[in-house]
């Protein structure tokens, strides 16, 4: 039986990740890793992140960039095959370090270059994907990189939204059988399913309704600050194992 602590983060997770524009999962991932393995997180997480993605499309259905999601999407599935294969072959111990890394340098970048980005180039676009997806397959979480390649594009709010969660959600459809198959989901876990949907509609819906009404840049910077705390732990624990 997991902390409520963990059902609190979920649901806080996709409040933020909502009203961010960014990382629901980059934030979910990290909290979950106090109470489960690394694997059993992997696939608990993406799977919270499908339910997440689909409430985001349905709030902000009207806003798609078709093309976008065709030049990014298609490069990201297919690296993310690449990266969720290599997890059984990498131990966890290796693949928390990469994740604390990649969470490190994302948020101080971020924090203190919050305009980087990309040039908005079809090039780009397809490198981005590759890139992403694989670090999803991999450590559960390339949504930070999509997002900066996908901001040069300068897309509203709500586009922005709507075309992000749907490559995330053909990235998460295509890593989760990946993970399942390689047996990350043991039974007593099957029951999270359902609450885990719950909160991800919840949390979506919630985040929907104030995403306007809140101060974005501030947000934006806490947000990346407990990410920043969070992994420095992740690194420690590498340093020591190695």
């Amino acid at each position: 039986m997991v902390s409520s602590l963990f059902w609190l983060g979920a649901l806080a997770s996709e409040i933020a990740g909502t009203i961010a524009g960014f990382g629901s999962s980059t934030l979910f991932l990290p909290i979950s890793l106090f109470f489960l393995d690394f694997q059993t997180a992997l696939v608990l997480v993406a799977i919270f992140h499908v339910f997440g993605n689909l409430g985001r499309i349905t709030f902000f259905r009207h806003g798609f960039d078709k093309r976008l999601m065709m030049i990014f999407g298609l490069p990201a599935v297919v690296f993310t095959i690449v990266g969720a294969l290599l997890v059984n072959s990498i131990p966890q111990v290796t693949l928390k370090f990469i994740l604390g890394i990649f969470l490190l340098l994302y948020s101080i970048t971020m924090l203190f270059k919050p305009s980087v980005s990309f040039p908005a180039t079809k090039k780009n676009s397809v490198i981005g994907g590759s890139i992403s997806g694989f670090l999803a397959g991999l450590i559960g979480t390339g949504g930070a990189l999509r997002g900066a390649f996908l901001t040069a594009f300068n897309l509203k709010k709500e586009v922005y939204i709507a075309t992000s969660a749907a490559i995330a959600l053909a990235v998460d459809l295509t890593r989760i059988p990946i993970y399942i198959s390689g047996g990350f989901l043991p039974q007593e876990f099957y029951y999270f399913i359902p609450i885990l949907f719950l909160l991800a509609i919840s949390g979506s819906f919630i985040g929907r309704k104030i995403v306007d009404r809140i101060p974005q840049a501030r947000f934006k910077r806490l947000v990346l600050a407990a990410i920043a705390l969070v992994s420095l732990k992740f690194i420690a624990d590498g340093l020591v194992l190695f």
